[in-house]
């Protein structure tokens, strides 16, 4: 099941937001998700420093789903520990919306999958970002890079106009957390 046609617990958090504010709908954040073209990956490194860096990213089948490098501090730091956070939203304090996704990346080596992957970064980023799929990972310019999914556990959106903190909790049951 994806996260999708899963019904997270939604929770407004009052605290943090104006008068009158609501809740944001799971499907419009998802919507959020999907045309972000920008996210930022937060990972723990091996001696528990955080590492960040920004990376683009296509949701896809209820999750997040991004590449990387073998070598690349990143893919070190998820083999170590696959908790991580990728945030996506802008940077003004009024107007906008961010949203946080916390859960576990896993590798993916499915080459089905995967070349729909591919077909989905193409689509959406165009042909500078077009892959080949090759030995359960996608390559371009002779490099390869290892694909990984996160699906969300528990994610976070923040309205800025007017000010909103929504929660939105996905049932351990559901396969939403690896």
């Amino acid at each position: 099941m994806t996260t999708e046609q899963q019904h997270p617990r939604t929770e407004l958090d009052a605290r943090y937001g104006d008068k009158g504010a609501v809740a944001t709908p799971w499907p419009e954040a998802v919507a959020r998700l999907t045309a972000a073209e920008i996210f930022w990956l937060t990972t723990g490194r091996p001696d528990g420093r955080p590492h960040v860096t920004p990376l683009i990213a296509v949701w896809l089948d209820g999750a997040l789903h991004f590449c990387t490098g073998a070598e690349e501090r990143k893919a070190l730091n998820l083999a170590a520990n696959p908790h991580c956070v990728l945030t996506t939203g802008n940077n003004t304090l009024r107007e906008g919306y961010d949203l946080v996704v916390e859960g576990a990346a896993v590798e993916l080596g499915d080459e089905g999958q995967l070349g729909r992957l591919a077909d989905a970064y193409r689509a959406k980023y165009g042909d500078e970002w077009s892959f080949d799929v090759r030995d359960g990972a996608f390559v371009s310019g002779g490099h390869r890079a290892a694909v990984y999914r996160v699906a969300p556990v528990t994610a976070f959106g923040f309205g800025k106009g007017p000010y909103s903190q929504t929660r939105w909790v996905f049932d351990r049951d559901q396969g939403t957390q690896v």
